[in-house]
């Protein structure tokens, strides 16, 4: 009988024994899967720091081009008023030469024939 007993204990110490490595293993997987996942959470917010960085240097980019392209069109505008400007006094200019031939033109003769009688 004291050997029964003896095997009993032996096998109820090892049934216990069996079931505490169960429960630290479940522990222990317990633990690694909640680092997995903080592992992961950090990161998907180091992956998102880095595509909202990536889309605020696209947006910077952007915004730069636009600002240089209406500089550009705004110096473009300048250009052409003064053109056009230039391009009016000379043509006033002109005119007023044009006018002052033509008077020549048509009335010297005019005026000559006029004392000529």
């Amino acid at each position: 009988m004291r050997v029964l007993a003896e095997r009993r204990a032996r096998t109820q110490g090892a049934v216990e024994k069996a079931r505490a490595d169960v429960q630290s293993a479940e522990a222990r997987t317990a633990e690694y899967e909640q680092k997995l996942r903080e592992a992961r959470l950090a990161l998907f917010k180091v992956q998102e720091a880095r595509r909202a960085k990536a889309s605020q240097a696209r947006t910077a980019g952007i915004a730069e081009a636009r600002e240089r392209a209406q500089l550009q069109v705004d110096q473009a505008r300048a250009a052409i008023e003064q053109d056009k400007v230039a391009a009016k006094r000379l043509l006033e200019s002109e005119a007023g030469r044009l006018a002052t031939e033509i008077i020549r033109t048509v009335l010297a003769p005019a005026l000559g024939q006029a004392g000529g009688r």
